[in-house]
C-alpha cells in the first residue's frame, strides 16, 4: 500500500477592497513612499473598513472562493483550521463560526495561533490529520485583520501591516506529492520584541491601558529584523540539505511577506534566482497568517504538478520554520 501524503488540492483568497497606499500614509504619519518602499518593499496594503466585521469575515470569503473554484460540497469538509493572530473574540472560536457560515456542518474546527508562523504551523497540523488516514478533506485558512491592533499614529508599525485571508484544501495523495518535510522552531525569549501586550490574560484591558494605546502592536524593529533574517535563512538552508535538494531543483520559494529585505536575504542564502521567489508584499504588506496562502493564490497559475516549493516564515514569540512541499496539480 502506498504511503499517504497530504497534498494541497485547491486554493482560495480574499482581500478587502480598501487600498491604503503609501501616499495616503504620508498624510497620516511622518513618512514617505520612498522611505517605506526602500526599507520594506511595500507600496500598498488592504484594510477591512466595515464596522463589526473581523477576521472571520475574511476567512469566510477566502473559504467560499476556494469552495466555488474547487466545486466541492462544504459538507464533505471534515476539519476547518483557522490560523490567525487576530481572532474575532476572546474564548469564542473564530474557526467554529467560520465553519458554520461556509456550510461545513460536518466538520470540527479550531483556531491556531503562532503569530506570523501560524499558517506554516497549520500546514504541519493539517498534514498530520490527513496522513493519519482518518480524514480526507482538511480546510486550512490563514486570516488576519491586523488593522484591528495597529496604531495609525505609529509609523513604525502602521506602514507594515494589512488585512487579508487565504485558504488551502489538504487531501490524501498516494503519488508522493504534497508535504515532504518540515523544520519548525520557537524561542520564547523573543516574546518581548513583538507583541500586542494588553488584552491577554496577563494584562487585561483597562481604561488606562486603552488611553495609553497599550493594546496596539509593539515591535522592536531592529531585533525582529535581525532574528528574522538569520532564522528564516537558516531553516531554509537546513531543509534543503536534509532533503538533498540543490537550488536548481527548487521551483519556488514561498517566504512570509514581512519585509522584502528579509525575503531577499533568505533567497540569497541558498543562491536562488529572483524569478523563483514568490513576491506580493508590494500589494498587501504583511498580512501575518495570510501571507503564504495569498502567495499560492497569486502564483497558482504558474505552479506545475511536481514543483518543489520551499515555505518559510518567522513571527512573534519567536516562532519560525520551513516546509518542503511538492505541488500536486496543474491549474
Amino acid at each position: 500500500m502506498s504511503k499517504i501524503t497530504a497534498a494541497i488540492t485547491a486554493v482560495g483568497a480574499y482581500v478587502p477592497e480598501y487600498v491604503l497606499t503609501n501616499k495616503i500614509l504620508e498624510s497620516m504619519v511622518d513618512t514617505n513612499d520612498e522611505w517605506i518602499t526602500t526599507r520594506t518593499g511595500i507600496k500598498e496594503r488592504r484594510i477591512l473598513k466595515e464596522a463589526g466585521k473581523g477576521t472571520s469575515y475574511l476567512a469566510i470569503k477566502a473559504a467560499q472562493n476556494l469552495i466555488e473554484k474547487k466545486g466541492i460540497d462544504p459538507k464533505d469538509i471534515e476539519l476547518v483550521i483557522v490560523a490567525t493572530a487576530t481572532p474575532d473574540m476572546k474564548a469564542a472560536s473564530t474557526s467554529a463560526f467560520t465553519a458554520s457560515e461556509i456550510g461545513a456542518t460536518n466538520a470540527f474546527s479550531f483556531d491556531l495561533e503562532a503569530a506570523c508562523s501560524s499558517f506554516l504551523y497549520g500546514m504541519s497540523v493539517a498534514a498530520r490529520y490527513i496522513e493519519s488516514g482518518k480524514y480526507k478533506k482538511v480546510l486550512l485558512i490563514g486570516a488576519d485583520k491586523n488593522s484591528s491592533m495597529i496604531n495609525y499614529e505609529d509609523r513604525a508599525t502602521c506602514i507594515i501591516f494589512g488585512d487579508g485571508a487565504g485558504a488551502v484544501l489538504f487531501e490524501p495523495n498516494e503519488d508522493e506529492l504534497g508535504l515532504q518535510d518540515e523544520y519548525l522552531r520557537s524561542d520564547g525569549a523573543g516574546r518581548e520584541f513583538l507583541q500586542a501586550t494588553y488584552g491577554g490574560s496577563s494584562y487585561p484591558i483597562t481604561k488606562e491601558a486603552l488611553e495609553d494605546g497599550k493594546h496596539y502592536v509593539f515591535q522592536d524593529g531592529k531585533t525582529v529584523f535581525k532574528n528574522a533574517v538569520s532564522n528564516m535563512a537558516d531553516v531554509v538552508e537546513k531543509i534543503l540539505k536534509r532533503n538533498n535538494l540543490n537550488k536548481d531543483e527548487v521551483a519556488w520559494l514561498a517566504a512570509h511577506q514581512a519585509n522584502k529585505r528579509i525575503i531577499d536575504a533568505t533567497a540569497n542564502r541558498i543562491d536562488l534566482e529572483s524569478d523563483k521567489v514568490m513576491m506580493n508584499i508590494h500589494k498587501y504588506g504583511n498580512t501575518t497568517s495570510a501571507t503564504l496562502p495569498l502567495l499560492l493564490h497569486d502564483y497558482e497559475s504558474k505552479l506545475k504538478k511536481g514543483d518543489n516549493i520551499i515555505f518559510a516564515a518567522f513571527g512573534g514569540g519567536f516562532t519560525w520554520g520551513s516546509i518542503y512541499l511538492k505541488w500536486a496539480y496543474n491549474s
